[in-house]
């Protein structure tokens, strides 16, 4: 194993080996929480599901993931990155092996949970391995390298997924299990070990199981009322969930350890960047788990195509979020925080476009791209306007509060946006019906994203840089989008 007591260089055989591990690993998550959409309408059929279990097959791993990342980022931090990150790895092949031979949707969800609990261990530890064992001066270019290819793998994985789906859709899980292995043995033999000296001496399991049972009930109880099949459970799992999440704010408030720091709230500005950050991912929640079953489904696109048709997303914010979060250092935030969200809806109007017989070239890729130029704007600036309100000694904290409400708000977003836009269980594969809905949704996703600006120009002020006060050297472990892949230019540490 590298010796790296003064840190890792770029271009020596163990850095590339601790980079090309990272990548691998943050990158078989991140592309299971992309692909899997791809494959929704051939899972759908085989296992003869309804919409809610494709629901289901989408937020159960999103909620396991977005319930447990922060403390995942915690344990790497005390029992080891390396320990926990190879453990992430380990558990999320063996959930991917019973996705792959799942023979019911019941099943399969169930294995989507586990993922997400291996993807709350993994994905946190990946960039903090990184954080922790590059030299000061090569950090932000093994960050910068690890986002740039973490963005490729982005780009790729829906197209890459339709392909595989028009062979096999367990295809899509079972390609895990070569990347696993390979992660494996590269980090047992060149990957470091480290810790957080500075970390706390407990963790906080309380807070964590009601942040669990909260998502959970709220999550089943919203599908459930959103697919027409309440029923008295479902009311008193609502107030469950509420009741959860209330209990978890306390815990908060009382820990002496918190998951959530509850000072960064005190910020307005924290505040109103992360209400920004649920409306905006919410949107691309939905967006993103029905536009490819509507090309797939009304507009008759094979999986590869109805992959193609995310690319965009991902090659737009590739080439601009770095404009845009210079741009955003410049004449502050506000302005492209409104503006963005506005083309997004933009974009997501013109997606109402899309229906049978849609051209790929005149229908759907003018659409995303309007659709990806507004996101493009808003992602880095908001990413940064989140740092820039927290104190520099709760960085880390609070971009990992970001990145659980972004997930939080997807998940949630898909429990409550099909069944409102009234796609039910019995009529998803029906392409009229399902066009009709999918018009409805695109409209409250559209809703969002311009409440989201009205947020923006209302409560985000000042430039960027006067949050906090002056940087200090501590690293700031912000994970990717989500949805596209992609990490912030302000998400780097501050040397």
């Amino acid at each position: 194993m590298a010796d790296v007591q003064d840190g890792l260089r770029m271009r020596t055989p163990a850095g590339r080996w601790v980079l090309l591990t990272t990548v691998l690993g943050s990158g078989m998550a991140m592309l299971d929480s992309t692909v899997v959409n791809v494959a929704l309408a051939h899972i759908g059929t085989e296992l003869d599901a309804g919409f809610s279990g494709l629901q289901w097959t989408v937020n159960g791993y999103t909620l396991t993931l977005a319930a447990l990342i922060l403390l995942g980022g915690s344990l790497g931090d005390r029992f080891g990155r390396r320990r926990v990150f190879l453990i992430g790895v380990v558990w999320f092949a063996v959930a991917s092996l019973i996705c792959g031979l799942a023979p019911n949707i019941e099943l399969l969800v169930a294995a989507r949970m586990l993922q997400g609990v291996g993807g709350a261990l993994l994905t946190p530890g990946s960039l903090a391995i990184i954080s922790s064992s590059f030299h000061g001066g090569d950090r932000a270019a093994a960050i910068g390298a690890w986002s740039g290819l973490g963005g490729i793998a982005g780009a790729v994985g829906p197209f890459l997924g339709g392909w595989l789906v028009e062979w096999s859709w367990r295809a899509v899980f079972l390609l895990n299990l070569p990347v696993a292995v390979l992660v494996i043995v590269v980090a047992v033999r060149h990957v470091p070990e480290s810790r957080d000296p500075a970390a706390t001496p407990g963790l906080d399991y309380s807070g964590t199981v009601f942040a669990v049972l909260g998502l959970a009930a709220l999550t089943w109880s919203l599908t459930e009322l959103g697919g027409g099949d309440a029923s008295a459970a479902t009311y008193v799992l609502l107030g469950v969930g509420l009741a959860a999440l209330a209990a978890f704010v306390l815990v908060e408030h009382r820990s002496r350890h918190p998951l959530v720091p509850p000072t960064l709230f005190r910020n307005p500005v924290f505040t109103a960047a992360n209400v920004v950050t649920l409306l905006v991912y919410a949107a691309l929640g939905s967006v993103f788990l029905l536009l490819v079953l509507q090309l797939q489904i009304v507009a008759g696109f094979s999986p590869a195509l109805a992959g193609a048709g995310l690319l965009p997303v991902t090659l737009v914010m590739l080439l601009f979020s770095a404009r845009a979060g210079a741009l955003a250092q410049k004449i502050g935030p506000r302005i492209p925080m409104t503006l963005g969200p506005l083309i997004s809806a933009c974009g997501l109007l013109l997606m109402r476009r899309i229906g049978p017989d849609a051209s790929w070239v005149l229908d759907v890729l003018p659409a995303v791209l309007v659709f990806a130029a507004g996101l493009s704007l808003t992602v880095a600036p908001l990413t940064a306007t989140v740092l820039d309100a927290a104190p520099d000694r709760f960085a880390g904290a609070a971009s990992g509060v970001n990145n659980a409400v972004a997930r939080a708000a997807g998940l949630l977003a898909v429990a409550v946006v099909p069944g409102i836009a009234g796609i039910g269980n019995a009529d998803y594969r029906n392409p009229v019906t399902f066009a009709a809905g999918f018009g409805t949704a695109t409209l409250i996703s559209a809703g969002l994203l311009v409440l989201a600006a009205v947020v923006s120009a209302v409560s985000v002020r000042g430039a960027l840089g006067e949050g906090s006060g002056p940087p200090s050297p501590t690293r700031v472990p912000v994970e990717r989008c989500p949805h596209c892949g992609i990490t912030s230019p302000q998400a780097h540490p501050r040397d």
